[in-house]
């Protein structure tokens, strides 16, 4: 019998994508418009809203939430580079970059949601900035929440979220299960010699298609009374060297210690058996659940 292999660990998670910042940003796909179209018109994400984001990353969801136009997002970030490159990106006054785990972010009674916030330029504001309890109308996490201990994480995120404010969970995961990936498997043997992601997940389906334990998640927490999800299949074509570079991004491929020999094993399968065009199968799911008005 194969043994199972481990998964790694949440700590290294919080500092395996900080390399190259601006190559993770170039090579990880957006979310579809219909994601925002959906924290626009069924959560009222927009002008008159304070909102959250767990995980910001280099703001690729960020980027959608401040165009949407609300009055303050504060991204929570535990990897100084990449919040470093989220700020600079991004320098909308609207923004506040706080750099910590979420999981250490002090959750405060009484301090008040400030538009003047100095923003340092090396952006090392944990010191600096509070969240408020019972204040945000909205709470994102886009592709993270994986990284989290789930029932701690959702029982913070609700302190957080005033009553009737939303939390919402966006994956976009790379593969579909049921159908036929054929890169995927001309590789798996390549990419698969150390541990795995928490992405991956503990059956049959990843993290985040696991749809049963998730929603099972959010009504074990108590505080939601309206849970809903929305799942869409797209394709993603990418070239040899984009392939290299994306695989770059991943958590499984940066902890091996032969990384580099990896990247270019998965480029030389590419250009040789894809004829230089790789296509993988993707989903975008987004979960969204509203805080209940009261506690009955």
């Amino acid at each position: 019998m194969e043994k199972e292999k481990s998964v790694i660990d949440r700590g290294f998670g919080r500092e395996a994508f900080g390399a190259d910042p601006a190559g993770y940003h170039a090579i990880r796909p957006n979310y579809p418009g219909w994601v925002y179209e959906v924290l626009r018109e069924r959560c009222g994400c927009g002008p008159g809203m304070a909102v959250f984001e767990v995980g910001a990353g280099t703001g690729i969801a960020t980027r959608g939430l401040l165009d949407l136009g609300v009055d303050s997002l504060v991204a929570v970030e535990p990897d100084q580079r990449l919040a470093q490159f989220l700020r600079e990106r991004n320098p909308d006054g609207a923004l506040r970059v706080v750099v910590s785990p979420f999981e250490d972010v002090e959750l405060k009674e009484d301090v008040e949601l400030k538009e003047d916030v100095e923003l340092k330029e090396d952006v090392e504001l944990k010191e600096d900035v509070e969240l408020k309890e019972d204040s945000y109308g909205l709470g994102v996490c886009a592709t993270a929440f994986h990284w989290l201990k789930e029932d701690e994480a959702l029982a913070k995120v609700v302190r957080l979220l005033r009553p009737g404010g939303w939390w919402a969970m966006v994956w976009n995961v790379f593969g579909e299960p049921g159908r036929v990936d054929a890169f995927h498997e001309a590789t798996k043997e390549l990419v698969g010699g150390g541990p795995h992601s928490p992405s991956r997940g503990s059956g049959d389906l990843p993290f985040a298609l696991d749809t049963a334990a998730r929603l099972s998640a959010l009504d074990r927490n108590g505080a939601f009374d309206v849970v809903e999800y929305r799942s869409d299949s797209w394709e993603l074509v990418l070239s040899p060297a984009e392939v290299a570079a994306l695989y770059a991004t991943y958590s499984n491929i940066n902890i091996l210690p032969d990384r580099e020999a990896v990247l270019a094993g998965l480029e030389h399968i590419a250009r040789t058996k894809f004829n230089g065009r790789v296509t993988r199968n993707m989903v975008t799911i987004l979960y969204i659940a509203r805080r209940k008005f009261n506690n009955l």
